[in-house]
C-alpha cells in the first residue's frame, strides 16, 4: 500500500531476482524490483550477504545497516541515506513493500560502503559484483590468424619485469600489486598455448606458455592497458600496429569457465560501474566533519510563544518569556564563540512544533537546542534537566514532561498529512547517541556554572522522552528544562537576571565542550 502511494503503478515493476557475486563466487540472489529504470535491492538480504549487521524497523519503514566503521539509516519514502550522521542523496526513493525495504543498488556502490568493506563494488548485468581493491586484472584475450594478445587492466602506475625463462615459458613479475583474481586459461593456439596469473605474496606473477609459432613476444603498455602480444614474425615497437592478417576468424574456443566476468574488459574497471552512483552532494546534517569552509550552525529554540504561554505561575511568570530571555543570552554567548546561530523565534510569536524542526533542517543545523521551563503537580519537584528524544520515556515522570510540552499541538490549526505523520514518527536513532553525549556536556557545565542556584542532580538530570519538537531534526538535538516554574525556589532563580545570563552561558559552555570532545572544533 505504501509503495503505491510513493510511485505510480507504471513506475514500479514486478519483483525479480538479482545475483550477488563476491570475489568471483556466486553467493545466490536477493529480491529486487525496478523503479523508473533503477534497480532496487532487498536491503536486509543484500547487506547480510556482504557481511553487514541489520536492524529492521518495519513499522517505521526504516532500516539500519552497519558495516565496520560505518552505519546507514534508510527510510521509505526518502531518496537519501543517513551515513554516519551525514545525508547522502540516492538516485531513487527507498521503497517499503510488506516487511522488506528496497534500496537503490547504487547505495551499495557508495564510496563509504566500499571503504568500510575494503572492496570494489559494481552493478553489472543485473548482478552486484564485489571484488578486492585490486590494482591489476586480466580483462581479455584476442586470438587472430597472425598473433595472440592478452590484455590487462592496471590502476595507477605499475612496474614489471619480463623475461623468457626457457624456450617455451615467459614470466612477468609485478611487484607490490593486488591482483583482482587468480586466472588461468588454455588458448590451445600456435602462438600462446596457455597462461596463468596469480598472487604470490605482495607480488603478482604472469606465466605464459608459448606455442610452436610463438617465436616473438612483447609485454608493453598500450593505450593505458598492459598487453602481452605474441606472433611468429617480428613484432613492431610498442604502439605500432600488430602484423596484418589476411582474414578475420572467430576467436577460438577455450575452456575458460564462463561467468559474468568472462571476456568483459569493463569488468576489471571497478571504479567505473555500469550503473553509476548519483552525484553525492553531502548536506550537513547530524554531526558533520567540519572544515574551514563554513562555521558550525546551531539552532536555539525558545519553547512556546505567542498564543502558547507554556507553563505559568502566579500570573507574572510565564514560561514563554523565561525561555526567550535565556535563549537570547545563549545566542549571544555562541555568537561570541564564532558560531552561526539562528533562533526559531526572537520575540513573542507562535511557531508550530513541526515548523521549528523544519527551520533547523532548512538552516542545515549541526545542533538543535530547545529551551524550556518545567512544571509539575508536586510542589517539591525542582532542578535542572536535559532531555534527548526517544520513543520510550526514561520513566513516568519524563513521559509526563513530554506530554506537557507536546500540548502545544493544540494551538496548531493545520493537520498533518499521512506522509507528514509517517516522516515525523520515524525514530532518528542515528542521532540518539550524539544527542545523549551533548546532553551530558550541557548537564556538567550548567552544574559547574556559578550563580545559577538551581539544583543539577548528576544521577538523573539526563533523561529521555518523546518530544514532538525534536522529531525530524536532522542533527543531534536536546531539550533543556532549566528548572521548575512550579517550585518557588527554582522560580525565584529563573526570574533573576544574573541567573538567567549564567544559565545561558552554562548551556553554551556545555555545547562548546561537546564540540571539542567530538573533534568538531579545535581545543
Amino acid at each position: 500500500m505504501l509503495a503505491l502511494l510513493l510511485f505510480p503503478c507504471s513506475a514500479l515493476q514486478a519483483q525479480g531476482k538479482t545475483d550477488i557475486y563476491i570475489l568471483g563466487k556466486d553467493k545466490g540472489s536477493v529480491s529486487s524490483m525496478q523503479a523508473n529504470g533503477i534497480t532496487l535491492l532487498d536491503a536486509r538480504a543484500t547487506a547480510k550477504k556482504l557481511g553487514g549487521s541489520v536492524e529492521l524497523y518495519a513499522a517505521a519503514k526504516q532500516i539500519k545497516v552497519a558495516f565496520p566503521g560505518m552505519y546507514a539509516i534508510l527510510s521509505a519514502p526518502l531518496a537519501e541515506a543517513i551515513i554516519n550522521a551525514q545525508t547522502v542523496k540516492l538516485p531513487a526513493e527507498v521503497v517499503a513493500s510488506g516487511s522488506r525495504i528496497y534500496v537503490p543498488a547504487q547505495f551499495f556502490m557508495l564510496p563509504q560502503v566500499q571503504k568500510a568493506l575494503d572492496r570494489q563494488i559494481t552493478f553489472e548485468n543485473n548482478a552486484l559484483v564485489v571484488e578486492k581493491n585490486f590494482t591489476l586484472a586480466f580483462t581479455d584475450k584476442e586470438q587472430k590468424n597472425a598473433y595472440d594478445r592478452l590484455r590487462f587492466f592496471r590502476k595507477g602506475n605499475i612496474s614489471f619485469t619480463s623475461k623468457q625463462k626457457n624456450k617455451h615459458t615467459v614470466e612477468v613479475v609485478f611487484p607490490s600489486v593486488v591482483l583482482k583474481r587468480n586466472a588461468s586459461l588454455r588458448l590451445k593456439d600456435d602462438f600462446i598455448r596457455s597462461f596463468s596469473i596469480s598472487q604470490r605474496g605482495k607480488d603478482a606473477v604472469l606465466k605464459v606458455i608459448l606455442g610452436k609459432k610463438g617465436k616473438n613476444w612483447r609485454f608493453t603498455e598500450e593505450n593505458g592497458e598492459l598487453v602481452f602480444a605474441c606472433a611468429e614474425t617480428a613484432l613492431p615497437s610498442a604502439g605500432a600496429a600488430l602484423p596484418r592478417q589476411e582474414e578475420e576468424t572467430p576467436a577460438k574456443q577455450t575452456d575458460m569457465t564462463p561467468s559474468v566476468f568472462a571476456d568483459a574488459a569493463e569488468d576489471a574497471k571497478a571504479d567505473v560501474p555500469v550503473i553509476k552512483p548519483a552525484p553525492q552532494p553531502v548536506m550537513k546534517s547530524g554531526a558533520p566533519v567540519i572544515t574551514a569552509k563554513r562555521k558550525l550552525r546551531i539552532v536555539i529554540d525558545p519553547g512556546h510563544g505567542g498564543k502558547d504561554p507554556g507553563a505559568t505561575r502566579r500570573g507574572s511568570s510565564q514560561e514563554k518569556a523565561l525561555n526567550l530571555t535565556v535563549s537570547k543570552h545563549l545566542y549571544n554567548y555562541l555568537k561570541d564563540q564564532g558560531f552561526e546561530v539562528k533562533m526559531t523565534r526572537d520575540k513573542d510569536v507562535f511557531v508550530t512544533l513541526a515548523g521549528r524542526s523544519k527551520m533547523a533542517n532548512d538552516f542545515k543545523a549541526d545542533l538543535f537546542i530547545s529551551v524550556h521551563t518545567n512544571a509539575a503537580k508536586r510542589a517539591a519537584a525542582n532542578g535542572f534537566e536535559v532531555y534527548f528524544r526517544s520513543d520510550k520515556a526514561t520513566d513516568a515522570e519524563a513521559a509526563e514532561v513530554a506530554a506537557f510540552e507536546n500540548e502545544a499541538l493544540q494551538y496548531e490549526e493545520a493537520h498533518y498529512s499521512f506522509v507528514d505523520m509517517l516522516l515525523e514518527s520515524m525514530a532518528k536513532n542515528e542521532f540518539m547517541n550524539e544527542s545523549s553525549k551533548l546532553a551530558g556536556h550541557i548537564r556538567n557545565y550548567v552544574y559547574k556554572e556559578p550563580g545559577i542556584g538551581i539544583a543539577v542532580r548528576q544521577n538523573n538530570a539526563i533523561r529521555q522522552a518523546n518530544f514532538y519538537v525534536l522529531r525530524g531534526v536532522k542533527a543531534p538535538a536536546v531539550l533543556v528544562e532549566m528548572g521548575y516554574i512550579s517550585s518557588s525556589k527554582d522560580r525565584a532563580r529563573l526570574n533573576n537576571k544574573a541567573a538567567q545570563k549564567r544559565m545561558g552561558q552554562g548551556i553554551g559552555k556545555g555545547i562548546v565542550s561537546y564540540l571539542k570532545a567530538e573533534g568538531k572544533i579545535s581545543k
